[in-house]
């Protein structure tokens, strides 16, 4: 499913150390950048149709997000604070996870997995966007047939190895200056992280889009990434 077995404690808002949950609020909000712990789509060659379709899906995207303005309204539709410990995150996701099951099986663009949000200068929320999300054995052509993969591309987490259960601390360590464990950690294969005592996961969730409909109505704006900076570990 479009969520995995071991995030499922994140439905109700809490966050499982020393598993993929710990390391949920990377996956989210972290660098869009393709390499051992992240996969992109292939970008094709764009048609007139694709542009077309893609901003008739920012369009309803839109006009359905209207109304959650406000979070508490998004709450009242039963969206949760995704990760709600983690502290001043650069974009903020409250998810509807039978949204989530529910774009394993269909797309309809007014039911986004995630409404995103960020804070602005006075910390007041402001809304941004929307997540959708396809279960992780989606090919190429079943994105492409929800959105363009010639206007966008979706993102894959993969390869995170986790320190056990207990020992969160261990989320400390470096290797060669750099953290090892998380999706921003050097251990990227299953038998560096055995070697570690950790915990491996091929792929954690499935298939991610941002949709930022509030930055801007440019296809550009909307569909490109919004959150292309340095990627840093993120803790409660």
């Amino acid at each position: 499913l479009a969520v995995s077995v071991a995030s499922r404690g994140l439905a109700q808002g809490g966050m499982v150390m020393g598993s993929p949950d710990h390391a949920a609020h990377e996956a989210m909000t972290g660098k869009m950048l393709e390499g051992d712990h992240m996969r992109m789509t292939p970008v094709r060659g764009r048609t007139a149709a694709d542009s077309v379709r893609a901003m008739a899906i920012a369009d309803t995207l839109r006009a359905a997000l209207a109304k959650y303005a406000d979070p508490a309204a998004a709450e009242r539709d039963g969206f949760k604070l995704f990760a709600p410990r983690m502290k001043n995150p650069r974009i903020y996701h409250y998810t509807k996870w039978s949204n989530a099951l529910g774009e394993a099986f269909r797309f309809d663009p007014r039911k986004p997995t995630s409404i995103l949000y960020k804070k602005d200068s006075t910390g007041q929320m402001r809304l941004s966007g929307a997540m959708y999300t396809m279960p992780k054995r989606a090919m190429p052509a079943d994105l492409d047939k929800r959105i363009p993969l010639s206007v966008t591309e979706w993102h894959l987490h993969t390869n995170l190895c986790t320190p056990r259960k207990g020992q969160e601390q261990r989320y400390s360590e470096v290797q060669n200056g750099k953290p090892m464990f998380g999706l921003a950690g050097t251990i990227t294969t299953n038998e560096a992280c055995d070697a570690e005592n950790g915990r491996f996961y091929p792929v954690i969730f499935g298939w991610m889009v941002h949709a930022n409909v509030f930055e801007g109505t440019d296809l550009k704006t909307v569909w490109g990434h919004d959150d292309q900076q340095e990627h840093a570990e993120h803790r409660p």
